[in-house]
């Protein structure tokens, strides 16, 4: 078809009172959970990200879509980057990250789609334990290393009303003070929401 329908897109940005909401647990898995995933997928590749919590589109419920490219893998891949990376875009519901290997821990420098054109060093552990449900009833719990571990925390960050902002070392934060103040300014033109079109 020469001229497909476009689907309008939009996450919340910085000053929505929506990224800082705790989001609430997922009781159960219902179409509507299912439409919800679906839209968070599409926003995700929309704005060619690699993860999106459901409070960045305004939902504050404790579901999170990936879609960390496989060839992210590290060279001594963990076996949730095995498990994980090729079954990605990836949905999970009710994430939770059961422990932290604190013995290695990696500055790099993080994005956000609700923080755009925004990138700053953020420490995090190297390896981390997922649990999580999936939305055909099943559960993932592995170790995870290397991007996807980052994102992980990132996007499981969203989930307690935590920006990537908030993790950065006080003495990167002077540097982002205008960045943030251009970002607010950004929001209240746009009512705290980017909007794209796929």
């Amino acid at each position: 078809m020469l001229f497909g329908a476009r689907k309008t897109y939009r996450v919340e940005t910085l000053g929505s009172s929506a990224l800082r909401q705790v989001a609430a647990p997922i009781p159960e898995v219902t179409p509507e959970i299912r439409r919800l995933a679906e839209e968070m997928l599409g926003a995700m590749i929309a704005f060619e990200g690699i993860g999106l919590a459901a409070p960045q589109v305004g939902r504050a419920l404790r579901l999170v879509v990936l879609g960390v490219p496989p060839e992210s893998m590290e060279k001594f891949p963990t076996p949730g980057e095995l498990e994980l990376l090729p079954r990605m875009p990836l949905v999970l519901v009710n994430p939770e990250i059961v422990s932290y290997d604190d013995s290695v821990l990696v500055e790099r420098d993080e994005g956000c789609l609700s923080l755009p054109d925004l990138f700053a060093p953020v420490v995090r552990p190297h390896r981390v334990v997922l649990r999580s449900g999936t939305l055909d009833g099943g559960v993932i719990q592995t170790e995870c290393g290397g991007l996807l571990a980052r994102c992980l925390q990132h996007e499981l960050d969203h989930l307690d009303g935590v920006l990537f902002v908030d993790r950065v070392a006080p003495s990167a934060q002077e540097k982002l003070r205008t960045e943030l103040r251009r970002l607010q300014r950004f929001g209240e033109k746009h009512e705290f929401k980017r909007t794209t079109r796929r």
